[in-house]
Formats: structure tokens, sequence, C-alpha cells
């Protein structure tokens, strides 16, 4: 009875919408700055101007926590508002026209700090959410590997037990920002004597530490945001480890939930309208045929109907997915379909932009430099579908896992690890 009457109390505690909407929308025009168009090619800024925007991100986090609007369905005792995801639609609705720390929400806020608040110990979330919560740390995920990209299981960076510390070594590859960022979670595998999924445990992993080695990649687009981690002999304390040990598959398939849903996660805040490929409100077709000067070309028209229409069908279905995973209807697989919907048409938004831009996206100056970067954006457009885990890995996810198909045929499902074939091994 006394629980009972403590959640109810607590619902009741909970600021309405309306009061909080007032109460945010006061607050941002008193301490955060306009949104600056983005003009530049992505990939163009030097190594200093981007570890100054890195800055201004945790700068800009720091004001959302010293206003009490951090992580807004964070606990409070965690540094967080502690409200709801309805207060999160809010949130996302009045931050238009505002700048906000971009940076710092993925993978920093979902799925590193989701799994932290669900699988950490108290001393962990005590540790390290109310730093992120405060711009302090800004995490990564360490999951593919040069030899297993997608699937994240076939993980062979190995972590042995010596007494308190956990020695490992071996290799990560395609985390973004490392080379900026302080921390990651590491899914690497513990027991190779039994099978794949069976044999991993999950670690928190301070990234600038000796025993890392962290090289940057250069991208088609000229950026070299995306890093190679090498381990050798990094010793990690057993009290970073999250899950029992063997078990991160348990922990690794909610991280994998959080991380395909990131569209519809009430975890990160993202400007209502901010199309998936972040190409932000400046990169909006009419936009974009206005600076051309073809905005009443019928053609053009129709390209700009069809990008509002994925725009909106994928705003709404995504929606529908997250309110049906929240109310039972759906199982968490079905953030598949939330990662594929997003993936799809950030695709195809990227090519109608391209088309929008005409001859400027191919080749610019420097006051097209905008237009330039929807022809730079348009040929990494299959990225979309890539990062993340691919739109064809969710595929199997959706068919086998949420509408129950048939599972393709593994011979590997009961072997050891160590035994399964990898590489030119036969």
């Amino acid at each position: 009875m006394t629980d009972l009457a403590t959640d109810v109390d607590a619902v009741n505690d909970v600021e309405d919408l309306e009061s909080f909407r007032s109460r945010l929308r006061a607050w941002l025009k008193d301490n955060m700055p306009a949104e600056v168009p983005r003009t530049a090619v992505r990939g163009a800024l030097s190594d200093e101007e981007e570890l100054a925007d890195v800055q201004r991100n945790r700068d800009l986090q720091r004001k959302l926590y010293d206003g009490g609007f951090a992580g807004i369905v964070f606990p409070k005792e965690y540094g967080g508002a502690g409200l709801t995801p309805a207060h999160q639609a809010v949130f996302n609705s009045e931050i238009v026209g505002y700048q906000f720390p971009d940076r710092t929400q993925v993978p920093t806020f979902t799925p590193c700090a989701a799994v932290i608040l669900e699988f950490g110990t108290e001393e962990q979330k005590r540790q390290h959410l109310p730093a992120i919560m405060k711009g302090e740390e800004i995490w990564m995920q360490m999951l593919s590997e040069p030899g297993s990209g997608s699937d994240v299981a076939g993980a062979t960076t190995t972590a042995v037990r010596d007494g308190e510390m956990w020695v490992v070594n071996g290799s990560k590859i395609w985390t973004t920002g490392a080379w900026w960022s302080d921390w990651a979670l590491a899914l690497v595998r513990t027991n190779w004597d039994v099978p794949k999924h069976r044999g991993m445990s999950v670690f928190m992993v301070k990234i600038h530490q000796p025993g890392i080695e962290v090289n940057r990649i250069e991208m088609l687009n000229g950026a070299m945001e995306f890093c190679q981690e090498f381990m050798t002999d990094l010793h990690i304390p057993d009290s970073d480890r999250i899950g029992e040990v063997d078990a991160g598959w348990t922990v690794g398939t909610k991280w994998m939930y959080y991380e395909k849903s990131f569209n519809i996660s009430p975890f990160i805040t993202r400007p209502a309208g901010r199309s998936t490929e972040g190409g932000g409100s400046s990169h909006s077709p009419v936009a974009v045929a206005r600076r051309t000067g073809r905005l009443e070309d019928p053609v053009v028209r129709q390209l700009i109907g069809e990008s509002h229409s994925l725009s909106l069908v994928n705003k709404e279905a995504g929606a529908r997915i997250g309110r049906a995973i929240s109310g039972g209807h759906f199982n968490t697989q079905a953030a598949g379909l939330a990662r594929i919907l997003g993936g799809v048409t950030a695709t195809q938004l990227a090519t109608l932009n391209f088309e929008l831009a005409g001859a400027a996206g191919v080749v610019w100056d420097e006051d097209d430099e905008e237009l330039g970067a929807l022809g730079v954006n348009f040929l990494v457009r299959q990225s979309s579908q890539i990062g993340g885990g691919t739109t064809e890995m969710s595929r199997n996810v959706v068919s086998e896992r949420f509408l129950g198909m048939p599972s393709e045929a593994r011979n590997d499902r009961d072997m050891a690890f160590r035994d399964v074939p990898r590489g030119g091994r036969r």
C-alpha cells in the first residue's frame, strides 16, 4: 500500500505540460543562443574547429543542466529532470530555432546512458550519469570490429581476467568521434568455449589511457570522425563491468534496441521536424528550391511533395512504433522497423535534396557551399543504412524476432566460438 501511495504521489508531483512549456519557453529565450544554419561542407572543419565545436556542445549541455532541463526523462537522483516522454516531446518542439548540444545526444544519451541506467550498478550510475548530464562525459560505443561489422556478436576483442582487473586485447572500428570523446561502452569476448552469444561481457572503457591507440579514418566526404581503436594489454577494473560475466548479450540485446530506436527515443533531444539525415531546417526542400530559383518548377514541386510525404510518414510511423512498444503491443524487436524506416528515408531524402540542388550540388563556390554540402551528403547517403547496424540486419531481426518467421540456417548455433570458422579458415 505504501509503494502504491508513493507512486501516485510521484505522478501527481510531475509538472503539467503547459506549465513546463511556459517555463521552458521563457528559459530558452533568456539562456540559449539562436540556431546558426550549417553552411560548411561536412568534414571541412579543421581539428581545432572540431574541438571548439565539441566544447561548445559541452557548454550547451551544461546550460541545460544548470537550468534543470538536462536528461528530461532521467531520474533526478542521477542529474536528470525526472519528467516524462511527453515532456521531452514538448522540449523537442520548443528547442526549434535554438542551438542545442547535438553531439551529446547519440550515442551518449542513448544508447550509452540508457544502458548504464538500466544495467549499471548504483555506484556506476552515480559516477557517470550526472557527468553525462553536465556535459563532462561524452560517450561512444565500441561494437564493430575489422572482422565483424553489423554482426557484433562475432567480436574477437578479448578480455582475460587477472584478479580484480581485466586485460583486453583487440581492435574496434567505426567509433564515431572517439578521438574527442571520453568514455565508451565496449562489447568484448570473455569466453571462447561457449557459443558466440554466450561468451561476451560489457565494459565501460575510458578512451584516452595507456593501452589504447586511437587512429582516425578519412571518409569519402573528407570527414575524419570515424576511428579505429587498438587495445594492447589494456587494463580495465572489474568495477567497470556492466552486467554479469559472459552475459553481455543480455545487455547487448537491449543496447541494440536503444541504438535502433534513437529516432523515436525519449532519452534524446531532437528539434521537431529535423530531418533524419541531420540537415536541419536550412536544408528543407523548400529552402533549397528557393535558393536555386526553382521553386515554381512543377517537377521540383513534385520532389518537394515527395520529400514532405517521406518525412511525415517517417515521423508518424516512428511515433506509432514507439507507442506500440511502450504500450506492450509490440515487442522491443519492433525497433528494427524504426531503424529500417529511418535509414531508407534518410537515403531518399539525401537523394531528393541533391536533385533539388541541381548543378550547385556538383560544383559550387563559397556562396553555394551549403548547396555543395547536399552534394557531399548524396555521395555518402548509403551510410544512413549502414551505421548503427545495417538495415539488412534489421530486416532479419524484424522477420525473425518480431514477425516470427523461421530463422536462417546456422551451423554454429551450439558450437564453441573458438571452433567457428572465421576469415580464410576452413
